[in-house]
């Protein structure tokens, strides 16, 4: 139970800014099986601040906007940045420059693009949803996560060394893939059917976006691991306002 606790903290140390005390002893080994467990914490706490926000009278589009800038401020553009780098990689021609390109830390034009995209798409989405918001904001950083868990256990890393190993350390791909899954629904059914369908979509998204970028590049990075978490989170976002 204990190597659990410390594994936990690990991912939630990893994954976020959350400060913990610097004396926690942490193990950032197995940290890819909480990755849906960090999103319901991520999602939880910006369905929070949303809802104070709304309570406030702030209206929609500000409040969308301050929530998706805090959304990456929580993550420390961690998996924004992922966004950017692939960007850069995907726009090399030669697919065996990709991998040198997406190391550069100098960021391109195309990976500006795909960044404010991204920004662009979760913001326009954010504030077209009038109703479920919380339930969208939740869902989204669950399953996009579940995703993420998905591309980490069953894809090959491309690399031999980087941060994008430590979450594949230990994983169990079969055994963690489906307690998360079963958890993801579990939740979304104490929720209500909306947070069901919303859950269902997503895990969808998020799978199907796993598997391009694995056939673009045969396996994955860190900053894939990334992409996959905001592209599944935006199109997702921009599908729940046909639903909600």
């Amino acid at each position: 139970m204990f190597n659990l606790i410390k594994s936990f903290f690990g991912a939630l140390t990893f994954y976020t800014i959350i400060p913990l005390p610097l004396n926690w002893e942490l193990d950032f080994s197995k940290i890819g099986r909480w990755l849906p467990i960090i999103g319901l914490i991520i999602g939880g706490f910006l369905a929070i601040i949303d809802l104070i926000l709304q309570y406030l009278g702030m209206p929609n589009l500000t409040r969308s906007t301050l929530i998706i800038a805090l959304w990456v401020a929580i993550t420390g553009g961690l998996h924004l940045d992922g966004v950017m780098d692939t960007a850069d990689g995907f726009a090399v021609m030669d697919p065996k420059r990709r991998l040198d390109v997406m190391r550069d830390s100098v960021t391109g034009a195309f990976g500006v693009m795909g960044g404010i995209l991204v920004l662009l798409l979760k913001t326009a989405a954010l504030t077209d949803l009038t109703e479920s918001r919380g339930l969208a904001l939740i869902t989204v950083a669950m399953c996009g996560r579940w995703g993420q868990l998905v591309a980490i256990a069953f894809y090959p890393y491309l690399r031999e060394t980087g941060k994008g190993m430590f979450p594949k350390q230990g994983i169990k791909p079969i055994q963690d893939t489906l307690i998360s899954l079963v958890l993801l629904i579990g939740i979304s059914v104490i929720m209500g059917i909306i947070a069901l369908k919303l859950v269902l979509i997503n895990l969808g998204i998020s799978i199907i976006i796993g598997y391009y970028f694995y056939r673009k590049l045969g396996g994955f990075t860190g900053d894939v691991y990334g992409a996959v978490v905001e592209w599944s989170e935006a199109i997702s976002l921009c599908l729940f306002t046909l639903v909600c």
